[in-house]
């Protein structure tokens, strides 16, 4: 073959595996030009379950034995072969429409129970519209999600499984029947509730197993059990600052006026000025409060995970004027390992944390919550409020927070988006008053 036809022969077979490349990615052509659309993400694949995933002992330094007893429900019962199906169930990518997502894909315990993204992934690649919460320690919260739809473990197993942007099932008898065709199933539920296989015993089973995720053990209880050495100088100036001055005990402990060294929640929801200017929250509220049924559980969750109502958080599920972008107060533990931060993974570390409540972020937001104010904290005292808060790491985690905290540390030196020192040390800002009208304007008519 002659040189030119060789280059030839090589430019046109490099074009055809460049097109094919695009074409395997999802690239369209038109004549001579290439238009490559974009892709929804690679659903990860399925974690294991491993020994982070396994039930916890109540002999960890610092478990409140009485209140985990006490959260488990007269009506599901703790049982070992429970427990165990609900660990299988867990981490069964079969339990979704197409075998590719399981709960274990949004909550893996290599991560604590999260899954290190800003917004979950579901079935064929499918975002969500939120963070995906840990469910270590989920046992002890009164509601479930960021916008506390569902009042229980239960009720929130239920709602992924049959949601379309997470494991998509369209029904939950849909789910029970492909997890009942499994004679491994079959067989397993006969033997746990004496029954075939139903939804409500399908969720007990998880729930069962949620209920064993409790994660103490922390060099922070280890210090409050009496060993002073067990945290360092500095983590003890900002476990000081947390319930003083950084005022983070407004919303990380049961009460404002004792310290809590147990659950760091309140169990309520907050407005803390995260997405009020990047949504039109008012047309988003107006768009809930006309098109959404609070009554329906199924029609929050879709809109909680699917909508751009999202944004609105607790309204939806209330239709409370004084609950619009308010979201759930979440636990501090182990939260070093679980980034990104907020109902919205808006946040990369604890020190982007700091940062937006240093400034008293939310000036634009009518509905901000009242103990959003600049805190005037040191460069030096927010570096102690996360050495504190990387205390609160568990056991089996230290090696992962050693890491992450050092990575975290490095970022902060070098990208500081949240930070604004002048706010910070300012007075607070003046906030508008909350106005919402869902009155649509009606055009003029002029008579013929």
């Amino acid at each position: 073959m002659p040189v030119s036809h060789q280059i030839r022969f090589c430019t046109t077979t490099a074009l055809a595996l460049a097109f094919a490349a695009l074409a395997y990615n999802g690239a369209t052509f038109s004549g001579n030009s290439v238009t490559v659309e974009a892709q929804a993400p690679q659903v990860p694949p399925i974690p294991a379950a491993g020994p982070l995933a396994s039930p916890k002992s109540l002999n960890q330094i610092g478990v409140p034995v009485e209140a985990t007893r006490a959260a488990v429900p007269a009506d599901n019962p703790q049982t070992p072969e429970k427990i165990a199906l609900g660990e299988k169930l867990f981490f069964d990518g079969r339990l979704s429409v197409d075998g590719t997502v399981a709960c274990s894909t949004c909550h893996d315990p290599a991560r604590a129970f999260t899954d290190g993204r800003p917004v979950s992934i579901g079935v064929k690649g499918r975002t969500g519209q939120r963070n995906s919460p840990s469910i270590l320690n989920a046992l002890y919260n009164s509601s479930q999600f960021w916008d506390g739809r569902a009042k229980s473990l239960e009720e929130q197993a239920a709602l992924p499984t049959i949601n379309p942007s997470e494991m998509g099932q369209p029904s939950l008898d849909a789910a029970v029947a492909q997890i009942a065709a499994l004679p491994e199933y079959e067989q397993a539920f006969h033997h746990v509730f004496g029954r075939p296989i139903n939804g409500t015993d399908l969720m007990r089973a998880i729930a069962s197993y949620e209920r064993t995720q409790f994660s103490f053990d922390s060099p922070f209880d280890h210090f409050i059990a009496g060993d002073k050495a067990a945290i360092s100088d500095s983590a003890k100036r900002g476990w000081d600052l947390f319930n003083t001055k950084a005022r983070c005990n407004k919303c990380h402990a049961l009460s404002e006026d004792k310290r809590d060294p147990t659950f760091f929640i309140d169990k309520d929801f907050h407005n803390i000025g995260i997405g009020i200017v990047r949504h039109n929250v008012v047309a988003l509220a107006c768009k809930a409060e006309q098109e959404i049924d609070s009554g329906k559980i199924i029609d929050v969750d879709k809109a909680a995970i699917q909508s751009e109502t999202s944004v609105v958080g607790r309204f939806l599920v209330t239709k409370k004027e004084s609950d619009i972008a308010s979201f759930k107060t979440p636990t501090l533990r182990n939260a070093l390992i679980t980034a990104p931060y907020f109902h919205d993974g808006s946040q990369a570390t604890l020190w982007d944390v700091m940062d937006h409540y240093n400034h008293g972020d939310g000036v634009k937001d009518p509905w901000l919550d009242e103990d959003m104010q600049p805190l005037a904290l040191s460069e030096s005292e927010i570096d102690d409020v996360v050495d504190f808060l990387a205390t609160l790491t568990s056991s089996e985690y230290q090696q992962l927070g050693a890491k992450e905290l050092a990575r975290q540390r490095e970022i902060s030196r070098i990208n500081r988006p949240q930070r604004d020192t002048a706010r910070a040390f300012g007075p607070k800002a003046v906030q508008p008053k909350p106005a919402r009208s869902c009155v649509a304007t009606q055009p003029e008519t002029t008579p013929k």
